[in-house]
C-alpha cells in the first residue's frame, strides 16, 4: 500500500458514523482511490458491518463499483445477514450468482446460510444446502457448521444432526454447533449426549452447556455443570446470574453476582443487568445501589443498556428520585427505551401529570412513541384517574401515530373506567371491542367491580371468566370479595365450595422486604419460624401502639368469611405485608425508609395500617403491590387513596 492508501485505511478504522465515512469517502473519489480494491472493499466492510445504520449506503456503494469482486459481495450479504433485514441478503446473492464468473466460494454460503437461519426460512435453507452439495462445499467445516446452525434456526434438530453426523472430521466449533442446535430445539438429552461425546471441549462448549441448561430453566442443572468448569469467564458468570434473574430466583443471582466481585472478576454489561434486572423485580435497592457503585467503578455508565437497567432498578425498588436522577445524566442520547421507562416508572408512583410531561418531551426530542409507550402512558393516566388525557393518548395512538390498538391497550382503557368507578362505561367499551375480550380484559373489569361494589356486573363478568379461565383462583376471590362487602354470605359460601370442588386453591400472599442486602419473604399463614415469631412478636407492639395512638379500627369488610369480628381482625392481622414492615421496623435502624414487594393487591386494611404506622412512628414505608407503589408519609398515601 502507498501512502495515501494506508492513510484512508487509518482513517476508516477511526470513523464511528456514517457521516465521518461519507467524509473519508469524498477523499477517496477525490484522489481516485476508489478504483483500488483493497480500499473500496475495506470501505465497504465499514459500511456493512463495522458502523450501524450504513447498509442502504454500502449497497450503493457495491452498485458504483465497476468491477465488484466476491469478497464485496460477500461484505454485502453478510451485513444483511446480520442486520434485522436479513432477506435482502437474497437479493444480493442472485446478483452475485449472475454476475460473477468466479464460483461462488465457501464465505458466500457461510453468510447467505446465516441469513437463511436469521429468517427461519426452511424452504431457502434447504435450497441452499443443495447449492452447496452441487458445489461441493458441504463437506466445508465453515458450510457445515452454518448448515447445522442454518437447520436448528428452524427447528429441525434431526436434519442438524444429520449433518453433523456426515462431517468426517468436526472440529469443536461443529461440536459446539451441534450442541447449541439440540438445546435450540429443547432437546436437552439429545445436548448431554452430545457434550458426553466431545472429544474436545472449550471454555464456549462450557458455556453453551450452561446457556442450554438455563434456557430450558435447569438451574440446578447449570449450577452443577458451573461449579465442574476447569475454567470460567464473564461471559460463564453473567449466564448464571441472568439465568437465575430471569426465573425469579433472585437470592441466586445475587449469590452468583457476590461471588464474582469475591473473585476480583470485572462485570460484564450483561451481569450488570442481568442483576439490575433481580434488583428491580425484588424490590432490592440497597442491594441495586452497591451494584451501581460497582458499575460506575468498572466504566459502565456510557452504556445506555446499563442506564435503562439502573432507571428500572431504581423505579420498581421505590426511589423514583433515583431514576429521575439517572434519567437526567445518562451520558448519550437517549432510547426510546429510557423513555418509556421513564413514563412506567412514574406511571407506577402516581405520577401521571409528570408521566405526561416526559411523554411531551420525548416527542420534542424527536423520538417517535411505540406501542409500549402507549401503554405506559395509558397506565399513567389510569393510576392518576386522569381520564380525559386517557382517551386523548388513545385517540392520539391510532390517528397521529398510525398504531393500531393491541389487547394491551384496551386493557388500560377499560382499566382507566373501571377504577374511576364508571363500570357500565367499561362494560361497553369491552363488548364492542373490534376483537375478542380476553381473560385479562375482563378480570380488569372483575377488579373493577370488586373495588366498587358492583354485585350484578361482577356475577355477569364472573360468567364469561368462568368459561374462557374457569380454574383462575384470582377470579373466584374477586367475586367472593364483592359478596362479601355486600354481606352476601351464602354466596361467598356457594363460591367457597365451588373452589373446593374444582381443587382451586388461593394464590397465597407474599411479601419481601430487603434488611441488610438480605431478602426476607413472609407469607400469610406460613408455619411459624424464628423470623416470623420476631416479626409477629413487632406486629402485636405496633398494632396497640396505632390503636391508642393513632386511632386504628380494623377494615374488615373484604374477609372473605361470616365470622365473628374479633375473627375477622386476627385475619387481617396476618397478612404478609403487616409481617413485613414489622420485621423491617425491629430490624432497620432507626429513620430508615421500609420497602416491602407484594404479590397482590394491598387491602384496604393493611393500606390503613401502614398509613397510621408512618404518622406514629415517623418513618416512610413504601410498598409494591401488583399493580402499583404507594409511599406512606405522615398518615398519607401518594395513591391519595385512588388504587
Amino acid at each position: 500500500m502507498n501512502t495515501a492508501e494506508q492513510l484512508c485505511v487509518s482513517l476508516l478504522s477511526k470513523c464511528k458514523t456514517l457521516k465521518t465515512v461519507k467524509q473519508v469517502h469524498a477523499f477517496v473519489c477525490k484522489t481516485g482511490l476508489d478504483a483500488h480494491p483493497l480500499v473500496s472493499g475495506k470501505l465497504l466492510l465499514h459500511c456493512a458491518v463495522t458502523i450501524s445504520g450504513a447498509l442502504e449506503y454500502a449497497r450503493r456503494l457495491l452498485l458504483h463499483f465497476r468491477n465488484p469482486d466476491a469478497f464485496m459481495y460477500n461484505t454485502l450479504i453478510r451485513g444483511f445477514a446480520e442486520s434485522d433485514t436479513p432477506h435482502n441478503a437474497f437479493d444480493v446473492f442472485v446478483e452475485m450468482h449472475r454476475k460473477l464468473i468466479d464460483p461462488l466460494d465457501s464465505f458466500s454460503f457461510a453468510f447467505i446460510l446465516k441469513a437463511a437461519a436469521n429468517c427461519r426460512s426452511l424452504r431457502d435453507g434447504m435450497q441452499l444446502h443443495c447449492q452447496a452439495l452441487t458445489h461441493g462445499l458441504d463437506t466445508h467445516l465453515f458450510v457445515g457448521t452454518t448448515i447445522i446452525s442454518m437447520y436448528a434456526e428452524c427447528g429441525i434438530v434431526s436434519f442438524a444432526r444429520k449433518v453433523f453426523e456426515e462431517m468426517s472430521d468436526p472440529n469443536v466449533v461443529a461440536w459446539n454447533a451441534i450442541l447449541t442446535a439440540c438445546f435450540r430445539c429443547g432437546d436437552v438429552e439429545g445436548a448431554e449426549t452430545m457434550f458426553d461425546r466431545m472429544p474436545l471441549r472449550n471454555l464456549t462448549s462450557w458455556n453453551v452447556l450452561l446457556a442450554g441448561y438455563v434456557k430450558a430453566n435447569e438451574l440446578e442443572l447449570a449450577k452443577k455443570a458451573f461449579l465442574r468448569m476447569p475454567m470460567k469467564d464473564d461471559v460463564s458468570w453473567s449466564t448464571m446470574i441472568v439465568g437465575y434473574a430471569q426465573s425469579s430466583c433472585f437470592d441466586g443471582a445475587f449469590g452468583f453476582f457476590r461471588e464474582l466481585h469475591r473473585e476480583g472478576i470485572r462485570p460484564n454489561e450483561a451481569s450488570l443487568t442481568g442483576v439490575l434486572s433481580a434488583c428491580a423485580q425484588a424490590g432490592a435497592f440497597e442491594f441495586g445501589k452497591i451494584v451501581h457503585g460497582l458499575g460506575e467503578k468498572a466504566g459502565f455508565l456510557w452504556m445506555i443498556s446499563v442506564n435503562n437497567a439502573l432507571l428500572d432498578t431504581y423505579s420498581k425498588s421505590g426511589n423514583v428520585d433515583m431514576a429521575r436522577l439517572v434519567f437526567k445524566r445518562m451520558p448519550e442520547k437517549k432510547s426510546i427505551i429510557s423513555w418509556t421507562s421513564m413514563i412506567a416508572g412514574l406511571a407506577m408512583h402516581g405520577y401521571g401529570k409528570e408521566a405526561i410531561q416526559v411523554f411531551h418531551d420525548m416527542e420534542v426530542s424527536g423520538f417517535r412513541p411505540d406501542e409500549i409507550t402507549f401503554i405506559s402512558v395509558l397506565y399513567a393516566c389510569s393510576h392518576a384517574g386522569l381520564i380525559d388525557e386517557g382517551c386523548e393518548y388513545f385517540s392520539k395512538m391510532r390517528y397521529l401515530y398510525g398504531i393500531e390498538p393491541a389487547i394491551e391497550h384496551y386493557g388500560c382503557m377499560v382499566d382507566l373506567y373501571g377504577r374511576a368507578g364508571k363500570l357500565q362505561k367499561a362494560y361497553d367499551f369491552v363488548s364492542q371491542l373490534p376483537m375478542s375480550p380476553n381473560a385479562v380484559i375482563w378480570r380488569t373489569l372483575l377488579g373493577a367491580c370488586s373495588v366498587h361494589g358492583n354485585v350484578e356486573l361482577a356475577e355477569q363478568v364472573k360468567e364469561v371468566l368462568s368459561k374462557l379461565d374457569p380454574e383462575n383462583s384470582g377470579d373466584h376471590v374477586l367475586l367472593s370479595n364483592v359478596y362479601a362487602v355486600a354481606g352476601k354470605w351464602k354466596d361467598v359460601a356457594a363460591v367457597r365450595r365451588s373452589m373446593a370442588d374444582q381443587r382451586i386453591k388461593k394464590t397465597p400472599g407474599w411479601s419481601v422486604i430487603e434488611v441488610d442486602k438480605v431478602m426476607y419473604s413472609f407469607t400469610a399463614g406460613e408455619k411459624s419460624n424464628k423470623i416470623t415469631e420476631e416479626a409477629y412478636e413487632k406486629l402485636r407492639e405496633i398494632m396497640l401502639k396505632i390503636r391508642v395512638d393513632g386511632g386504628y379500627v380494623p377494615e374488615v369488610g373484604s374477609v372473605l368469611h361470616d365470622i365473628e369480628e374479633e375473627d375477622k381482625e386476627d385475619s387481617v392481622f396476618r397478612h404478609s405485608e403487616k409481617l413485613a414492615v414489622a420485621f423491617g421496623l425491629a430490624r432497620l435502624r432507626v429513620g430508615m425508609n421500609i420497602r416491602i414487594v407484594k404479590n397482590l393487591r394491598v387491602c384496604k386494611d393493611c393500606h390503613t395500617v401502614m398509613k397510621l404506622i408512618s404518622k406514629v412512628y415517623r418513618l416512610e414505608i413504601v410498598v409494591r403491590d401488583r399493580s402499583r407503589f404507594h409511599s406512606f408519609k405522615d398518615g398519607s398515601c401518594s395513591c391519595k387513596d385512588y388504587w
